[in-house]
């Protein structure tokens, strides 16, 4: 694990120097989520992921790619460095 976390500090570094970076984290344990459904009168407060599945994201990246080839190229990267797989995503903007 500290191989990995060594990688993806190092990927971080390049996306950084090469103007990608934009901002990242890393997610605690899906054991530690908490679910909040807010739509009726009341909250309703659920210990827990929103869903049960075998993987989680561990973390995410929010880069700035000129476009999508760009992007899978640093998902490669990343993916290699995470030692996991690495879902890209157009980001609609900040609000």
């Amino acid at each position: 694990m500290e191989e990995a976390f060594a990688a993806t500090g190092a990927f971080n570094d390049k996306l950084k120097a090469d103007g990608y970076w934009v901002f990242a984290g890393g997610l605690e344990q899906a054991t530690t989520a908490t679910v909040v459904d807010g739509q009726g009168e009341t909250p309703v407060v659920t210990d827990g992921p929103y869903l049960e599945a075998k993987e989680y994201i561990g973390g995410f990246w929010v880069i700035d790619a000129p476009d999508l080839d760009v992007a899978i190229k640093l998902a490669a990267e990343g993916s290699k460095a995470c030692r996991g797989k690495v879902e890209v995503r157009p980001f609609e903007g900040l609000a």
